[in-house]
Formats: structure tokens, sequence, C-alpha cells
């Protein structure tokens, strides 16, 4: 079809033909993290949990000014950079160019904003630019920060109360789910390093788990539910919030394993504490068996952060012969160290926080992670180069082309 033809020819008056519910409106792709990325098909009424959730969540009101730092190709964008805030009638900061930090704090003070939801990727690349940044800006409009797509760290989400006056709310979903399903909220007190508690309507649990991943089953082979705090297991939610994914374009049964005993299994495990909290420990699919310790590599990169030697870290297990798998670091240094100067200090550093069997045994000193255009870590790369592996699918690697037509 010739488009212009077909606009010339077109009547310039239009009825918005009726929705149901239940009808698809958005198909947006996983990150891609741990393999292929998948097409999660989301309904028209999931605008209803991305209304309910702006408000709870980020706190917005209706005069506020709203900057959604993601890119709109991806869930974040589209459902808090584009739907919630015209559907809660918000006034919404769109910025195109790529990340520049004096830029960023120029368009958070001249603009006014007052609610801001970025990524960690972002506030680790603000924190690495140093104050001086800041050129000298107060952002007294500033009331409210979040962060999402990976773990904010305690010294990220810290920086935030040193630097802006105010913590980072981390919050926790996935573009499965749609929305947030559990946040720091703004009623309630911040943990550091938290991921907060569901929220109201949102119904999570944790699920045993074997060495191997799998879930465990009771004797009537179901899903068992961990009641005791401080006890690592599969996050699961309880299915029916409006904004859940429908379906996997084209992989029936890959959406069908996503459900168990009546639970949406999310792949992430985490642990909640006895306040209720929960926190964060690592995808399913990246935990590092070694020597018969269980270890996710976000807790290992909390520590390496810890340094003031390091801006950004990854970890990843490599095969051993006698431990199972060892643990290596990939480490970005802030600027103006070298490599061989800070290497014996952060081994020491990371056995001293961690343990020897739990502290990285290499170090390999990169310029930047490879990252997806989300914000998160690709592991699974790291590990491969190193390796000398396949890479598998990398569509969604910051940088890569971009397929026709993005990305939701």
């Amino acid at each position: 079809m010739d488009l212009d033809a077909a606009m010339t020819a077109a009547s310039d008056q239009y009825s918005i033909a009726p929705t149901d519910p239940e009808t698809p409106s958005l198909l947006h792709f996983t990150s891609g993290t741990t393999g292929a990325p998948k097409g999660a098909l989301h309904v028209h009424g999931a605008i209803v949990s991305h209304v309910v959730t702006a408000r709870l969540a980020l706190d917005l009101h209706d005069d506020d000014v709203f900057w959604c730092t993601a890119d709109p190709g991806w869930v974040t964008g589209t459902s808090y950079g584009i739907i919630a805030p015209l559907a809660c009638g918000v006034t919404a900061v769109v910025d195109e160019a790529e990340f520049d930090a004096e830029r960023w704090y120029r368009i958070l003070d001249e603009q006014r904003v007052t609610v801001w939801y970025t990524a960690p990727t972002a506030v680790r690349m603000l924190m690495k630019a140093g104050t001086e940044a800041l050129g000298g800006r107060t952002l007294p409009a500033l009331r409210f920060a979040a962060s999402v797509g990976e773990p904010l760290g305690p010294d990220a989400v810290m920086w935030g109360q040193q630097v802006l006056g105010h913590p980072f709310h981390d919050n926790w979903w996935q573009t499965e789910t749609g929305g947030i399903m559990i946040s720091n909220y703004a009623a309630m007190p911040i943990r550091p390093g938290s991921m907060g508690k569901p929220l109201p309507g949102i119904e999570a649990a944790l699920l045993r788990c074997a060495d191997d991943g799998e879930l465990e089953r009771d004797s009537d082979g179901h899903a068992i539910v961990i009641h005791e705090a401080d006890v690592e297991g599969m996050l699961a939610l309880r299915p029916g919030w409006p904004s859940m994914f429908r379906s996997y374009l084209h992989n029936p049964e890959r959406y069908a394993k996503c459900f168990v005993d009546g639970w949406y299994i999310s792949g992430d495990l985490s642990r909640r504490d006895a306040d209720g909290y929960y926190w964060f420990v690592s995808r399913a699919d990246d935990v590092i068996k070694t020597a018969g310790h269980l270890i996710g590599p976000f807790e290992v990169e909390t520590v390496l952060r810890e340094s003031p030697a390091v801006a950004d870290a990854g970890v990843y297990g490599v095969p051993d012969p006698v431990a199972g798998n060892v643990i290596h670091a990939a480490v970005v240094l802030r600027p103006g160290l070298e490599s061989h100067n800070v290497e014996r200090d952060l081994m020491a550093h990371a056995r001293r926080k961690l343990g020897a069997a739990l502290a990285p045994r290499s170090f390999v000193f990169v310029t930047e992670l490879p990252r997806t255009r989300s914000g998160k870590i690709l592991r699974r790369l790291l590990r491969a180069r190193e390796l000398g592996l396949p890479e598998g699918d990398t569509s969604t690697l910051e940088g890569a082309p971009t397929l026709e037509g993005g990305s939701s």
C-alpha cells in the first residue's frame, strides 16, 4: 500500500471502535538476559494497573511534573513513560537524547521535575560522573525518585538521599506482569537494597526450590510455600491483576510453564524478611553453585560496588573441576584508576566481606558492561566471552541494530 495515497483517501472523521478489557493492546518483548526475548501479550484492561500503581508506587499527584527516562520501546517506557502519566493527567517530560549527566540534571532543574523514574544503570552513571555534573543545582522541585530494571544496591539508594535530597524507591516488576508489583512506595519506610512490599491487591509468595532450581513438592505433588523469614525461594504471584500478560507470542507451551498450582512463577529468587520486605537474590538462571554454596551474582556485585574504586560490576560463574564453578567478575573502575593499582585491594575487600569461598577468583577490567537496551547486565554474555562460547541471541544488546518497528 502507498501510505500517502491511503492517507489522502481516508476520511477526516473517525469514531474509536469499542474494545473489551480483554482485547489485545500491547505486545512487549522481554529483555533477553537469559535467552531469546519472548513476546508478552497484554490487554486494554492493563491500564487499570498502570493508573493505580503510578499513584501508589510512584506517588503521582495531579499537579506533578513526571519524567520517566526509560526508552518508550520497552515496557517501562510504555507503561510509565506514556500510558500512566496520560491516564493520570500529569505533565510528562520526554527527552530523546543519549544519556549525559549534566543534561539530565539540567532537565530535572529547568523542567522542575517533581517525580523521577529511572534505572539503576543511569543512577550508577550519575554516581560515576560525580557531583560536579550538578553544577551547583539543588533541584528544589524534586520530591520523589524511583528506580526499576535491576536491583538497586544500598549505596545507590543512599546516594540519592545524599546528593538529590531523596532516596531512590526501588521497585520490582517484569515485562510479564505489565506493571509494578512490589515497591518501596511512598507511605512506607525504605529499606535500602530491598524491593519493598507487594502493592495492595497483589498476593506474593516464595516457593521452595531445590539446589537445581526446580520447585520442591509436598507429598501431594504441590509446590511448597515458604512461611519462614529470610529463606530464599522462587518469587511467585497469584494471577488476576489487570496488567498480567495473557500469552507469549507463538509459544503457548512456554506460557503454560509460567503457572504452577495457581501461582505465576517469576523466575526470580528472593527472600522475605520478618517485616514482609522482599529482597532480590538472583534470576534463577544466574545462580552460581560453587564449592557447595549457592550464591546470586547481585550479592557479590553489591559488595564489589562498595569499594571506592568500583563504578560497576558484573559477576558470573566459570566451570571448575573441583568447585563445580568459580566466581569471576567484570569490573568497571572509577575514572583515573588503573587495574594494577587496585586489583589486590579489591580482592582483599571481597574476601573480607564474602569469605574466600564466595569472593571472585578472577577479575577482568572493562570500560563498560554488556547490557540490554533496558539496562540489565547480560551476565551470560560475560561468561560466553571469557570461555569463547557462542554469544547466543544478542538482539536486545545495547547498541545492537534495532528491528524494524522497535521493541514493543
